[in-house]
């Protein structure tokens, strides 16, 4: 059922799973399964040639209580104990067992997130609470959106830790990695983690990153770096995450031969346009005409009117040509929009025509604001080159962007940009990123199955004063002059990098635009 966030595990996947646990172990005398729905996975533990001799079985769900009741008299197992209960409530610890000895904790928890399952009107969710000790506005909340399975896994580290079981959930890929960061600020005795990937498509439909995720809990030394496998069946790992200043880093190996690069950039990153009234705010142009996305023609004042660029458009080359305009109501954040009555009659009657599209915007960083008002404006917005990158795409390039019929070039919030007073600045800039070593220490700390792979704080890290220092000139200037030819402009002939002053040092440009984030 959605409402429990319900996948049962196939067969077939169960035996691929204690196969790929079993493998270099030690066989358990003791098993739990916290949301074990049919008792898939108790059936796979029953069938092992060394089976477990006690096993226990949480569920909440009547249905499914009501099953595992037909397939106890029918498979025989009456020495299973199925304990009907809200996994969410109940104590751990308190569990009690016949005997001490190995414990394994195995299954598949839910794979949504406690606001999905609070949408869809279900009472299967933990207690509202600030379970990872999150401060400002996530601890007021209780982390207010968390996944379900992440909150079972912590749960199952603090209240087993007693007993040094071995936990191996099947999950999301991104809930391992949440559970690998908390472990590590919280310092909780896990060691030996593993990742071994799924697919999720082929076994449940779910077009998510997924994985077997195992630790074990107890250890004296704690380790919070997982080996990652292809699949359930490779023997030999394909990588390792690990965590470097704090945080989890995708590939530990280059991560360190890269980490040179980790510091603090000189110049600011900027996020795109967000508006959230696309229908009315972005325009495509036929035969000379601006239309919106309900089909109607727009008459506004052009000088309100400026080219788009969207994750998509930087997928390609340099300098791509907008496809798009968009109605910049704003120069600066918070500025009064009602000046457009009489600057921009037009564009005010254009936007009053369309006021409830700006009243259906649910996110609270409007309320207070000037009607029709954006974010992501400032000075910074109307510099003439940029240097910019999809925030979406799994593969990381940077492109330098020039002005588009004279206007600077905007981008939707999908994006994330540099500033640029001239166009060797953003040739100088795009070669430094996108530089081999760049590029393999940033594809080093991020995670292509992210929902959005790059971030502002991420690209924040990537030290271009370090990058200058350290690449040798020769493998700079060739690209350098490509970025230049690709905006139109010819070659310098002196080296642009000897002296190259950065837009704006970092405490400048925060003194001029100040970040707010979205």
């Amino acid at each position: 059922m959605r409402e429990f966030g319900d996948f049962q595990t196939p067969p077939a996947l169960v035996d691929a799973v204690l196969k790929a646990i079993y493998r270099d172990s030690i066989p358990w005398t003791r098993a739990l399964e916290p949301t074990c729905g049919v008792g898939n996975f108790i059936v796979g533990l029953r069938s092992r040639p060394v089976p477990p001799m006690e096993i226990k079985g949480i569920e909440i769900q009547p249905r499914h209580v009501d099953e595992l009741k037909v397939r106890e008299s029918a498979q025989g197992l009456s020495d299973i104990v199925f304990i009907k209960g809200d996994v969410f409530q109940m104590n751990l610890a308190e569990l009690r067992w016949s005997n001490s000895g190995r414990l394994l904790v195995v299954g598949n928890p839910p794979w949504v997130t406690n606001s999905e399952l609070g949408s869809l009107g279900s009472r299967n969710l933990p207690s509202k609470s600030n379970f990872k000790g999150s401060e400002g506005f996530a601890a007021k909340t209780g982390d207010a959106n968390f996944d379900i399975a992440e909150f079972i896994w912590i749960k199952l580290i603090k209240e087993l830790a007693w007993a040094k079981p071995t936990i191996a959930l099947l999950c999301k890929t991104s809930v391992a990695r949440n559970v690998l960061s908390y472990c590590h600020r919280a310092n909780l005795p896990i060691s030996a983690p593993q990742i071994f990937l799924i697919d999720a498509k082929k076994w449940f439909g779910a077009a998510v990153d997924a994985c077997l995720f195992r630790v074990d809990v107890g250890s004296e030394e704690s380790d919070f770096s997982a080996l990652t496998f292809s699949d359930l069946e490779a023997e030999f790992p394909q990588g390792r995450l690990g965590i470097a200043n704090g945080a989890l880093v995708s590939d530990q190996q280059t991560y360190d031969r890269l980490s040179f690069l980790d510091g603090e950039s000189p110049v600011i990153w900027r996020q795109g346009l967000k508006h959230d009234a696309a229908a009315v705010m972005e325009l495509t142009i036929e035969s000379g005409t601006p239309k919106n996305r309900l089909g109607q023609v727009v008459d506004v004042e052009a000088e309100y009117l400026f080219p788009l660029l969207k994750s998509s458009d930087l997928n390609g080359s340099n300098n791509p040509i907008p496809r798009y305009r968009v109605v910049v109501t704003q120069k600066q954040l918070g500025e009064d929009t009602t000046r457009l009555r009489i600057s921009a009659p037009k564009l005010f009657a254009y936007l009053c025509s369309h006021q409830a599209a700006f009243d259906a915007r649910k996110s609270s960083i409007y309320v207070g604001r000037p009607p029709f008002s954006i974010f992501g404006i400032g000075d910074y917005s109307f510099k003439p080159y940029k240097v910019a990158v999809s925030g979406l795409y799994k593969t990381i390039s940077f492109r330098v962007v020039g002005p588009s019929d004279c206007l600077p070039a905007m981008f939707d919030d999908t994006c994330y940009f540099v500033p640029c007073d001239s166009a060797v600045q953003a040739a100088a800039i795009a070669t430094l990123l996108n530089h081999p070593n760049t590029l393999g220490f940033i594809n080093s700390i991020v995670f292509s199955d992210s929902k959005r792979p790059v971030t502002k704080k991420m690209l924040q890290r990537v030290d271009l004063n370090a990058a200058m220092e350290s690449f040798p000139r020769d493998e700079l200037i060739g690209s350098f002059c490509e970025n230049m030819r690709s905006l139109g402009e010819a070659p310098v002939t002196e080296d642009p990098f000897g002296e190259l002053r950065w837009p704006n040092s970092v405490d400048e440009q925060q003194a001029l635009f100040p970040l707010v984030e979205v």
